[in-house]
């Protein structure tokens, strides 16, 4: 729920502060309003799932895996909602729009949409493998496809605004006001001695 919150109010932002070609916004517009979609469909799913649940706490009392917390479920469901849905992550925590990215920058903003894409896909098919419900493997496969689409399309308009040559982002300010020391060295704080001993004893079959 919290991640499908979170790229539907990403996407939207970026677009109404959008300052470029007028299709990079419409494509934010288009899929943020998708998105607000796939939140009705997982706060209808998290109502149904709810369904049966005990509606009064000295009903859940009865049951001490209810009691000691609802068997699972998240007490404010009981408490705040009526079994509906809420506006919070697995733990209860509530959104509040900290990972929401609008940036300005199209690149910036098309490569953080790809990796929220991503980081939603991993959970949906976690989800998808955690459920035997028919009709829950059914959403989630339909979200999961979503997913691959939105990764796509955002990769796609950041390779159109330059890919790997839009990098560094943002690029318009000149690399020879960088410290040039620094700008494409890895840095290692490790004790490189000891880790070459290390190295020579692994290599060796020796402890350490």
């Amino acid at each position: 729920m919290q991640g499908e919150i979170r790229v539907c109010l990403q996407y939207l932002f970026q677009a109404w502060g959008s300052r470029g070609p007028a299709k990079y916004r419409d494509l934010l517009l288009e899929t943020g309003t998708e998105e607000i979609a796939h939140i009705e469909m997982l706060s209808t799913a998290v109502a149904l799932n709810l369904e049966g649940s005990p509606t009064s706490m000295e009903e859940a009392a009865k049951d001490p895996l209810i009691a000691a917390k609802l068997g699972g479920m998240e007490i404010q469901h009981l408490l705040s909602t009526c079994m509906a849905a809420m506006p919070v992550d697995s733990d209860g925590v509530p959104f509040n729009c900290s990972h929401v990215y609008a940036t300005g920058n199209i690149a910036a903003d098309m490569l953080a949409n790809a990796t929220a894409e991503s980081t939603g896909r991993m959970l949906a098919v976690q989800l998808y493998r955690m459920t035997d419900d028919p009709g829950m493997k059914d959403m989630l496969s339909y979200l999961i496809a979503r997913d691959t689409m939105h990764q796509n399309q955002w990769l796609a308009a950041w390779e159109e605004v330059g890919g790997r040559h839009a990098l560094p982002i943002p690029n318009q300010f000149r690399q020879e006001q960088e410290n040039s020391e620094f700008n494409y060295s890895f840095l290692t704080f490790g004790c490189r001695r000891r880790l070459c001993a290390a190295r020579r004893a692994l290599n060796e079959g020796r402890q350490l």
